[in-house]
């Protein structure tokens, strides 16, 4: 509802156009694209999973989404306790993810609205 608000206040006050000379919203920018790309891996990880049967292991883009997604699951490991299992770790990454993809949301819209700068607009 927040970046609907700003979003309208950009068209109401007439901020500027959005340009990529400023480097925190380019690295913010950045950094939800990478999070999106391993967010994306990881379902694609488990549809494909459940698709490719038994031997899900031998499917080569089944690995590759396993590389894509492998620093993720990693960090995923460092972070939960240890008597989570396996298993679910995919899943713990995954939400991981998405909560760091929704505050990289919300610091993309204060930077623009900081900046006055039309981030939203069509």
């Amino acid at each position: 509802m927040c970046v609907i608000r700003i979003w309208l206040e950009t068209k109401a006050e007439g901020y500027s156009e959005l340009t990529m000379e400023d480097p925190i919203l380019f690295l913010v920018i950045l950094l939800k694209a990478l999070v999106e790309v391993a967010a994306l891996s990881l379902l694609a990880q488990g549809m494909l999973r459940v698709l490719a049967g038994r031997n899900y292991q031998q499917n080569p883009v089944y690995r590759l989404f396993q590389v894509i997604a492998a620093p993720v699951i990693s960090l995923a490991q460092l972070l939960t306790p240890r008597f989570i299992l396996q298993q679910y770790l995919g899943l713990v990454a995954f939400l991981l993810l998405f909560w760091i993809w929704l505050a990289l949301i919300y610091a993309k819209a204060y930077v623009c609205h900081a900046q006055q700068l039309a981030c939203f607009s069509a």
